[in-house]
């Protein structure tokens, strides 16, 4: 089992052991933009061999060490995927229809997640969202800004994912902002809870069969 976690509400803290996993510490503030963005400073943990990264084998997670309002990054398929425990004021928010107003998919038509993520808060419990953290754009990796300062360079956004190589938002369900150059939502790849405490990245509940090569744009 996985067990990770890193501060994105507050500073980043320490990583914990994880096996068969990447660890990615990244800013949540857009301020900190810079070059910084689109690199990955990362701890390795443990490397997965190349074998499971070429398979895109599931990786598991121990949810339990994510604080509410926290993101983690880990890395599948040779992809960042950010897991996000939401609150839930920032829940109540996605239905707001001042922001679902706003948004080019509200309500995920394009194939951009698994059937069962095909729902206002885009995941199997409302609380976790998990998205592969790549921009639809042109594959830049998204900051992560819960509750952006009003001052920063996306004015009128409540907050979520933004892309400051050309200022793509998504909101905290991943969904892209109208008037970004952004097409999609952020992807949702293959997951699901064996057990209360796990989070299994990569692997479909048992009787789905979503395949991830299939969505619009990663």
């Amino acid at each position: 089992m996985t067990d990770m976690t890193t501060g994105e509400a507050a500073e980043p803290e320490h990583a914990h052991p994880a096996r068969r996993d990447f660890l990615f510490l990244m800013t949540g503030s857009v301020a900190a933009v810079g070059v910084a963005a689109v690199a990955w400073p990362f701890i390795d943990q443990m490397n997965p061999d190349a074998q499971t990264v070429a398979a895109a084998g599931p990786i598991d997670i121990d949810v339990t060490q994510i604080q509410p309002g926290q993101r983690i990054v880990m890395l599948w398929s040779a992809r960042p995927v950010f897991v996000v425990r939401r609150t839930p004021e920032s829940l109540k928010g996605l239905q707001d229809t001042k922001l679902t107003s706003q948004l080019r998919d509200p309500d995920s038509d394009n194939l951009q997640q698994p059937e069962y993520a095909k729902n206002w808060h885009r995941s199997l419990k409302e609380e976790f969202l998990v998205l592969v953290g790549i921009c639809t754009h042109l594959g830049c990796v998204p900051l992560f800004d819960p509750k952006p300062d009003p001052t920063t360079p996306a004015p009128d956004w409540p907050g979520g994912f933004f892309c400051p190589c050309h200022g793509s938002k998504y909101d905290l369900a991943g969904r892209v902002f109208q008037g970004v150059p952004a097409p999609y939502n952020l992807p949702v790849p293959p997951n699901f809870f064996p057990d209360e405490k796990t989070l299994r990245v990569g692997a479909n509940p048992p009787g789905q069969t979503f395949d991830f090569n299939s969505i619009l744009q990663v």
